[in-house]
């Protein structure tokens, strides 16, 4: 199959979180398994340029049509570690992406919206003709909106669209200015309850709404995401609008790329481990504790890498450090916080703990490093108070180290309670799982997974070896979205 990949991310040359990992790692294994695949991104000033080679004209005069008149802008493509990827540049005084960032702007909507314009225009125009157009976020939400009212009318009635959320709390808003902007033009058609209208405020339009209508078929990030999308909080008021298209709506896990996130093979880690190899892993926790300044004891490390922020559960990942202390075990925090008041308050305990042999708390983020940790760790926590699917506790799984999880999101789909799981059987259970948000049930959970440490040896490192035997790389989920392709080209 042809398929083209519209997103506002693609790692590591635009990467602001997980969505620039899904795009590339899952562009990858499409091809692998045989597809042609190309990108098409917005070309924003500040991104990576080092990681794209051979970047050149493409598209030099593309007039993308906006507000009645139009701007015109270039195309460039280049090869992003193997990837096709076509970068869109408007020449106006907007400065769509020359911002200096990639999200974050007042205007954000509109310029998102010209970027769903300038790629179905781009498509259009250099005469590409995929069988799937897979767009994702809101940031792209206009564009199967777009292709239905407008570019099928224009030859491109035989394209489909597969429209991934990553993320239901950032939607895109706008109004009636954005019909008017992207040729769109008819109020009272738009602001329909099964149309675009916002579910809760009558003069918005939301984009995501408008790619779950629009689209022939939706994902999210996880199974168990799915379900909280409809009937939890967690939907952001969409789970209405994804009752009604339900029949199009499912949950793919995120898969994590073999190549950089492996034990067997990964350069930023001293020593390389399997499961045959298993006790090797030990070298790195000591490496681990050289490089950290940690006393190099007989205690288990528990470890938590990623944001500091309300999602994460920050308040559990503070209580987890004191409390891992207390029951004799060491902690090895890396991450940034997401709020100055979240900050300082690291920052402070950053201090208090300083000159603390058991704990170190490295407050930024650093590549190399996270790799080391999660080779050297016995536990990686991930208490988050919502997770669409996850990747901290994938990764873990792949390193042999233990998980320590809340029961949301994609983290129900990958890890499986060593002590209460119903429907796994001992042997293929991986982890701890949590159910609530309290201290209380943090605590126990934690004994427990300390307790196996200390009183069980070998069942812990059963427990673990359980645990690298998981695939959750791409391929699995690559294949399913393949399914999905087919499906739509041949259902609609």
């Amino acid at each position: 199959m042809y398929i083209i990949q519209v997103a506002s991310e693609c790692a590591p040359v635009i990467k602001a979180g997980g969505l620039g990992d899904v795009v590339y790692g899952l562009s990858r294994e499409l091809e692998i398994q045989g597809h042609c695949i190309e990108l098409i991104l917005p070309k924003y000033d500040n991104m990576r340029y080092d990681h794209i080679w051979g970047l050149h004209d493409a598209y030099i005069n593309l007039w993308v049509p906006w507000y009645g008149a139009a701007i015109h802008c270039s195309v460039y493509c280049g090869w992003v570690h193997g990837r096709v990827c076509f970068f869109i540049e408007p020449h106006s005084q907007d400065n769509f992406f020359n911002r200096g960032c990639y999200y974050g702007c007042d205007d954000d909507n509109i310029r998102f919206a010209f970027f769903c314009k300038a790629a179905l225009e781009f498509i259009l125009q250099s005469n590409k003709r995929p069988d799937v157009i897979h767009c994702h976020d809101w940031q792209t939400g206009l564009l199967p909106v777009m292709l239905f009212e407008i570019y099928k009318y224009h030859g491109m009635e035989n394209q489909r669209v597969c429209y991934t959320i990553h993320n239901f709390k950032h939607q895109g808003m706008g109004g009636s200015e954005i019909l008017w902007a992207t040729g769109l033009n008819r109020e009272a058609y738009y602001f329909q309850d099964d149309r675009l209208k916002d579910n809760f405020n009558p003069f918005a339009l939301n984009f995501m709404k408008g790619g779950i209508v629009y689209s022939n078929a939706v994902t999210t990030v996880s199974p168990h995401h799915s379900w909280e999308a409809r009937f939890t909080p967690i939907g952001c008021g969409l789970g209405h609008t994804l009752h009604l298209h339900q029949d199009k709506f499912t949950g793919i896990l995120n898969g994590i790329n073999d190549d950089f996130w492996n034990p067997e093979q990964d350069r930023y880690i001293p020593y390389h481990y399997a499961s045959d190899s298993f006790e090797d892993k030990a070298k790195n926790k000591k490496a681990l504790r050289e490089q950290l300044l940690i006393q190099d004891v007989d205690k288990p490390i528990v470890a938590f890498i990623g944001r500091l922020d309300d999602q994460k559960g920050v308040h559990l990942v503070h209580h987890a450090i004191y409390y891992s202390l207390h029951k004799g075990a060491q902690f090895v925090l890396l991450g940034s916080a997401t709020a100055a008041a979240i900050n300082s308050w690291f920052w402070h305990e950053k201090y208090y703990l300083n000159d603390n042999p058991d704990v170190h708390l490295e407050l930024g983020f650093n590549e190399e490093l996270s790799h080391l940790i999660y080779a050297g760790a016995d536990f990686i926590l991930v208490p988050s108070n919502y997770e669409p699917c996850g990747l901290t506790q994938i990764i873990g799984l792949k390193y042999g180290t233990v998980p320590i999880v809340r029961s949301v999101g994609g983290l129900v789909n990958t890890v499986f309670d060593r002590d209460h799981h119903p429907n796994h059987p001992m042997e293929k259970r991986n982890g701890y799982v949590f159910n609530h948000t309290d201290y209380y049930a943090l605590e126990s959970t934690m004994d427990r997974a300390l307790g196996l440490w200390y009183d069980y040896p070998d069942e812990f490192r059963k427990l673990a070896l359980q645990g690298m035997a998981y695939d959750y790389s791409w391929s699995t989920s690559a294949s399913k979205y393949v399914k999905i392709y087919d499906m739509i080209r041949h259902k609609y």
